[in-house]
């Protein structure tokens, strides 16, 4: 599947272990958005989950399913789905956000798991900074904002 993003082709498929180390670096390049501390205090294990180690073990776990996209050779941005209806991480590299790629990822993932579904609720544990465009996909808060573990996080469902 291809995806049009600001004029640039963007190629979206499923990653490989081989995309571990990548999908770290674009995910923890984008920790402040969601860390409670600059320096990570108190998010340490979570922290480690997102190291590539912690990244292969999820591409390894099934009902874990990381989709990443790609222009040329570069990541613009990756997408994981947990059990078909959570999704798990939405990230969108700095230098491709705002240009539409976090949209054509969730367009992506929507269309395989058929989202919404009648059967079960889609969630997502939206981080302060992706609130707005999670309320754009039509998704709505459903409990306070949570600070947990070092982290930030709001509960939303799909409308």
């Amino acid at each position: 599947m291809n995806a049009t993003i600001s004029d640039r082709s963007m190629r979206i498929r499923k990653a490989t272990l081989d995309d571990a180390s990548t999908i770290s670096t674009l995910i923890l390049s984008q920790a402040h958005h969601f860390l409670l501390r600059d320096d990570g205090a108190g998010a340490e294990s979570f922290l480690l989950s997102l190291a590539p180690e912690g990244i292969a073990r999820n591409i390894a776990t099934p009902g874990l399913d990381y989709y990443v996209g790609f222009a040329g050779d570069q990541l613009m941005g990756v997408v994981a789905v947990r059990q078909g209806t959570h999704l798990f991480h939405l990230f969108v590299g700095q230098p491709f956000q705002r240009g539409g790629v976090a949209r054509a990822l969730w367009s992506y993932v929507k269309d395989i798991y058929e989202w919404p579904s009648a059967s079960a609720p889609t969630t997502v544990n939206s981080t302060p900074f992706a609130l707005s465009f999670y309320e754009r996909m039509g998704f709505c808060e459903v409990g306070a904002r949570v600070e947990k573990n070092g982290v930030a996080f709001i509960p939303m469902q799909l409308a």
